[in-house]
């Protein structure tokens, strides 16, 4: 939902500016890891009116293991402004950022097939030659491919299946 995204942006990009800063992003990503696992978890407690928000707090802290100064404000800054269902997406843009500062780009690899890892790992290698970039891949099969794969690294697209293909022919034929 883009309304959650854009809520969410501010917080997650101060919340990384403050980790790297401080040269604390791995705990800052954990943090705010278990921050999102609660707030998704205790949906049905957020914003509840017979729950306070030091008893919310205090929810946070108990499962996340106490929060530093610098987490518990952002905590109760999400508390006052009534954004705590937005945690999820602050430390998913947060991980985005984390991984753009590292310098490390997203693959999205559709399969027709499952494939071990071995072959995940060779797509790897070879999109990251293609693209002189570390990736984190993700694979997923997608049976409506036929054949082949589909890698999708930022916003660009390699389409080697057979889906792809037929689709090409289609609109060379159809010009």
């Amino acid at each position: 939902m883009a309304e959650i995204a854009t809520i969410a942006r501010p917080y997650a990009e101060a919340a990384f500016r403050l980790a790297r800063e401080r040269g604390r992003l791995s705990e800052w990503s954990e943090i705010l890891n278990c921050m999102a696992k609660v707030a998704d978890a205790a949906r049905a407690l957020i914003g509840h009116p017979n729950v306070a928000a030091r008893e919310i707090e205090s929810l946070f802290g108990s499962v996340c293991g106490g929060t530093d100064d610098e987490a518990g404000n952002l905590l109760r800054l999400l508390i006052e402004n009534g954004r705590l269902s937005c945690l999820p997406e602050i430390a998913e843009q947060f991980e985005a950022l984390k991984r753009q500062d590292s310098g490390i780009q997203e693959a999205a690899i559709y399969s027709a097939f499952p494939m071990d890892d071995a072959q995940a790992q060779s797509i790897k290698a070879l999109l990251e030659d293609r693209f002189r970039t570390p990736l984190r891949i993700s694979v997923t099969v997608a049976p409506e491919l036929i054949g082949g794969i589909k890698a999708v690294v930022g916003d660009q697209v390699l389409d080697t299946s057979v889906r792809g293909k037929l689709d090409a022919m289609a609109v060379a034929l159809n010009s």
